[in-house]
């Protein structure tokens, strides 16, 4: 059987996705551009509202990468290598998250 036919294979593998991109990719990435955030927690909180339509923790209990349902994780993985690949706009994500937590002032 090949490992990644096993459901909980392909789950651990869009975990361990998740987390290097935010928690490695994108912060690498920050350094050399001109990006609103630079921290790990906040490329996370960016990506999963947008994903969630709303504040990531209405929806999902902490840990966020952990906790996250698998096509859900894998739209907010999508979004964060379409911001690696500049097709989705940072500034805009993030002034979408900050709206949706009612800390955008207008």
């Amino acid at each position: 059987m090949n490992p990644l036919d096993d459901p909980r294979e392909e789950d651990d593998a869009l975990r361990r996705r998740w987390r290097e991109l935010v928690g490695e990719r994108l912060p690498r990435a920050a350094r050399t551009r001109d990006w609103p955030v630079h921290e790990d927690h906040c490329f996370a909180r960016i990506l999963l509202d947008a994903t969630m339509e709303r504040p990531w923790r209405e929806v999902v209990e902490p840990p966020a990468w952990a906790n996250t349902p698998p096509d859900r994780l894998a739209h907010a993985i999508a979004l964060g290598e379409a911001v690696l690949e500049g097709t989705a706009d940072l500034h805009a994500l993030n002034r979408l998250s900050l709206k949706l937590r009612g800390k955008l002032r207008s």
